[in-house]
């Protein structure tokens, strides 16, 4: 512990890709400073193709904070969120990164119980850090729990942004901490924790899946099949607005079963290419994915 104390507050950097989801972002931007460890953190933001007041929210925030980097982007073709995310890691100038979602607010010390974690091994040692995941139940057949992830009652915290109690929220995270971290086989999604490295050495995500939707799949099984792991960090603990920044956005506010139509294409769309990369679909046993059958556009080791 001692070791990754002493070191440079500026160890990490929080990554956020966003696009027109700025009730959120602004929720995920003062999480940060109010509850990472490091408070003062770098954090690098990637807005694209936004209409909803991000491009000028942002520019103002770089007024008032300057470890906050935000880059504003109108593209024809979109990055996409795996894309906003490689473009986040690709200016950061930390040894970690710590890749969140806009629709994330994360508990106190979240950051530091992550890098805690890396601090007595091998700085060579494959390994992926993730947060335990809280969030409100959106299905009515939504489990209970699954690995890495918590589901509450819609109605236990909020379950938007005008809605939400962070303060008890932040309390009770308190609470469901605990020593019982879990090795999870295929990842754990955002918000995870890597070093800078590792996360170019695997290539980022593959821009097949732009703009969204089955990329961290896609990336976590190219993780695993070159040998890295994957530990969830029950002391550290986000809050997820349950996709508000994909499958649920304000369009599908009323109803809980509704998928915004941007999401339901680009998912089915990538499903599809999914399958066709990997001749299957991720629930299948890790040996089945031997190698992509397809070709890429993302380095790969395979």
């Amino acid at each position: 512990m001692a070791r990754c104390m002493e070191q440079n507050k500026h160890k990490i950097t929080t990554c956020i890709s966003s696009n027109n989801n700025l009730e959120y972002l602004k929720l995920a931007v003062k999480s940060v400073r109010q509850n990472a460890y490091y408070k003062d953190q770098p954090i690098v933001i990637h807005a694209e193709n936004c209409t909803d007041g991000t491009d000028e929210w942002l520019m103002n925030q770089m007024q008032k904070d300057e470890n906050l980097k935000g880059y504003i982007e109108h593209n024809d073709v979109p990055r996409g969120i795996g894309g906003g995310m490689d473009f986040c890691v690709d200016k950061s100038k930390t040894e970690f990164v710590n890749i969140i979602h806009s629709d994330m607010w994360v508990a106190p010390n979240q950051d530091l119980e992550l890098l805690k974690l890396y601090d007595n091994i091998n700085e060579n040692t494959r390994l992926i850090a993730s947060s335990f995941r809280i969030q409100p139940k959106i299905f009515p057949n939504d489990p209970e729990y699954r690995p890495g992830t918590v589901f509450v009652p819609i109605d236990g915290f909020g379950a938007y942004h005008n809605d939400f109690d962070n303060s008890s929220f932040d309390e009770w995270a308190k609470e469901f901490s605990s020593d019982n971290d879990i090795n999870v086989r295929k990842g754990g999604g955002a918000g995870f924790f890597c070093r800078k490295k590792d996360y170019e050495w695997i290539g980022g995500n593959d821009p097949l899946f732009a703009p969204a939707s089955w990329e961290d799949k896609d990336l976590f099984i190219r993780m695993q099949l070159e040998g890295y792991e994957f530990k969830m960090i029950s002391k550290s603990v986000v809050w997820h607005f349950s996709a508000r920044g994909s499958h649920f956005r304000d369009e599908a506010k009323d109803n809980f079963n509704s998928r915004s139509q941007r999401q339901t294409n680009s998912e089915q769309a990538n499903i599809k290419k999914f399958i066709n990369k990997w001749g299957c679909l991720p629930e299948e046993d890790k040996e089945t994915f031997v190698k992509p059958i397809i070709g890429t556009k993302v380095k790969t080791r395979l």
